[in-house]
């Protein structure tokens, strides 16, 4: 649904505008993003930034991470029919990193070739206490590779658990699902020692059956466990310092086919240093250190038996500092900063040596960036440049690196009335993405029953360039109609080109060529086609009255690729133009909320088998004591068959799942 920024949850003291509600209670508004380096909120973002916490993760009632962004506009989550693994698309792009995935300051920079799910992913969204999405490469300063834009989780702490009397907290979940009759079970406990350490620690399981989809037909091997485990702790050793390190891990078993298994084990190490003092406005210091491990193994049976690895070992580490100053009239954000991050990726095929389709290598990227917030009464300017390089080693070598600007400018025309909270925004910003090893170095011969063909290395890729224009809207509004009522939205329209855009463009005959000396005639390698381009238009808005709410999320897009001879073909990533309305209502002293979501997806024009459908989903959650709490879920209430534009199809077409019902409760005890 449209998600408009509505933090119900305890938070940090630094982030939020707070709104005193008729019954006493306080709702906490427009929760400070991750993304930002300068303190914003979503709507206050020249950019297109959504965030999603709060009361909004409370009735999404995720099975994986695919829940947790229904209807948020411009980013589709999918497993192609394998929940316990997803891969992100955002504007139209996907895979290979161009969507920067991120846990807790750690990357998730997994990728495997083949025709299942390429990124594999997994998060238990039990662990997770806000996701923020900025669309586009406006996030540069998270990263190199961000060109599609960055998705980043930020798990649960003590301070979001535990309330301010309290030194203990324990709590209770259970959930079951009808669909694949799926049952999980969740335990959180913290634990305050004083007012400068506290610890939180919090394990999931879930055991899923197979589903079915909309036309009642069982979805083979959509079945899967997974046990998930996170640890967080937060250490104070000054009045202006934090020190929070943290483990989340996993252990995900599924089956892709009748004759394949796999097993993913993940652990994330992380740690965050921050220093920021009111008085000393030049530091506000922040430096984070990560480490993830990510295994899978792959066990076939059959003709193809033997079992495969993949590990990857990502490090990385990120360091900024913003400065709070003014000259004359204008206010300075001045946020300097740099990161590093490092992929050593192994693999082993059944019998020995490296799977070729996945070599063995590594990649480093590094990079700098400054950037400054200016804001002059009704004037706002974001200005920033990041330097970018890379290298890839494995069975050659290949580096570069880039200069990436960025330019926002932002105007508040009115000072006062209903419109005093009204922005209009113009940006430009540009990215860059190194190419993977499997990209670069992928080899071998690859065999279908009666059609065969060779893929070929490529080293000499040249790294993409996303550019992207952008204009939109940002609006805010409190006691528009009574004293109570809060209005946020924002729009924006956007064209992005992608410079040496890296695909797959055609299977082609090469005889002589080192396909024919690999024993085959046809061939087939990653290459730079001359551009893609990708324009589109979204909205979110959210309206809330207290006793009564409704969202809008519309997202409509169009993409398509050329190759160097000028010829035009579909961009097979561009997913559905979706329109979402979100509305419900709460009772008995905003204890129990009732509402219901309808989304109608329109088929982009490339598809050769998704068709248009709408989805309806209805929720209820009820607080029904302080420590106890309900909550009901339907999601696909008319059984509706669907299958999403942007997966492959290649080993099988697998339709997203029917009609679902899901059941809840939590119970906590604290002290």
């Amino acid at each position: 649904m449209a998600t408009m920024v509505m933090a119900m949850n305890a938070m940090a003291e630094e982030t939020t505008t707070l709104m005193a509600r008729e019954n006493g209670s306080v709702t906490l508004l427009d929760r400070i993003t991750i993304v930002s380096r300068t303190g914003e909120s979503a709507v206050n973002s020249m950019a297109s930034v959504s965030q999603i916490s709060g009361e909004e993760l409370e009735r999404r009632m995720a099975t994986n991470a695919n829940d947790i962004f229904f209807g948020v506009p411009g980013i589709k989550v999918y497993s192609d029919g394998r929940p316990a693994v997803s891969n992100f698309n955002i504007r139209g792009l996907q895979d290979a990193g161009r969507v920067s995935v991120i846990v807790d300051g750690a990357r998730q920079n997994f990728h495997k070739a083949g025709h299942e799910v390429s990124r594999m992913f997994w998060l238990d969204p039990q662990l997770v206490q806000q996701v923020d999405v900025i669309r586009g490469p406006s996030a540069n300063t998270f990263g190199s590779g961000a060109i599609g834009g960055v998705v980043y989780f930020e798990t649960k702490k003590p301070g979001d658990f535990l309330k301010e009397d309290e030194n203990f907290a324990v709590s209770l979940t259970g959930r079951y699902e009808s669909n694949g009759s799926g049952w999980t079970t969740s335990a959180i406990g913290a634990y305050r020692f004083n007012d400068a350490a506290s610890v939180l620690a919090n394990i999931v399981w879930r055991d899923y059956g197979e589903y079915k989809d909309g036309d009642g037909s069982r979805v083979e091997n959509s079945g899967f466990d997974v046990l998930s485990g996170h640890v967080k702790a937060t250490l104070k050793p000054t009045e202006h310092s934090e020190l929070t390190l943290g483990w989340t891990g996993s252990e995900d078993q599924w089956s892709s086919t009748n004759t394949r298994d796999y097993q993913l084990d993940s652990n994330t190490f992380t740690g965050e240093f921050k220093i920021s003092d009111a008085e000393e406005k030049w530091l506000n210091l922040n430096i984070k250190a990560a480490v993830n491990q990510i295994d899978l193994t792959q066990t076939d049976r059959g003709r193809r038996a033997g079992t495969s690895s993949y590990d990857l070992r990502t490090s990385s580490f990120d360091i900024w500092n913003t400065s709070y100053f003014d000259t004359g009239l204008i206010s300075h954000e001045l946020t300097v900063g740099g990161d590093w991050v490092h992929d050593d990726f192994a693999s082993t095929a059944p019998f020995g040596g490296a799977d070729t389709y996945n070599p063995t290598g590594t990649r480093s990227v590094w990079g700098a960036y400054v950037q400054d917030k200016l804001t002059y009464d009704w004037l706002e300017v974001v200005a920033g440049l990041r330097y970018d390089s890379y290298e890839l080693e494995a069975s050659s070598k290949s580096s570069g690196d880039r200069f990436s600007p960025r330019l926002s400018v932002g105007v508040s025309p009115f000072r006062e009335g209903a419109l005093s909270g009204l922005q209009v925004y113009g940006s430009y910003s540009e990215g860059y993405r190194a190419p993977n090893t499997s990209e670069a170095f992928i080899t071998g011969g690859h065999a279908y029953p009666g059609f065969s063909f060779a893929f070929l290395p490529n080293p000499d890729l040249r790294p993409e360039t996303g550019k992207t224009w952008e204009a939109g809207i940002n609006y805010t509004a409190d006691g528009l109609f009574n004293s109570e009522d809060t209005l946020r939205l924002k729009a924006a329209y956007f064209h992005n080109d992608i410079d040496d855009y890296i695909t797959i463009p055609t299977m082609r005959a090469m005889p002589g060529s080192e396909c024919a000396s690999l024993g085959h005639s046809m061939c087939a390698q990653y290459q730079n086609v001359y551009n893609a381009k990708i324009q589109g238009f979204e909205l979110e808005g959210r309206y809330d009255a207290g006793r009564y709410f409704a969202g809008l999320g519309i997202s409509i897009i169009d993409g398509h690729q050329v190759d160097r001879n000028g010829v035009q073909s579909d961009l097979k990533t561009i997913p559905s133009a979706s329109v979402t309305l979100d509305g419900g209502m709460r009772f008995l002293e905003r204890r129990l909320t009732l509402g219901g979501e309808v989304q109608y997806n329109k088929a982009p024009s490339g598809t050769t088998f998704a068709e248009d459908y709408t989805l309806v989903n209805l929720y209820a959650n009820y607080q029904a004591s302080e420590n106890l709490r309900f909550d009901f879920r339907v999601d696909n209430l008319f059984d509706k068959k669907y299958v999403l534009p942007i997966v492959d199809v290649s080993d099988g077409m697998h339709a997203q799942p029917g009609l679902t019902v899901k059941l809840g409760a939590t119970m906590r005890f604290g002290g």
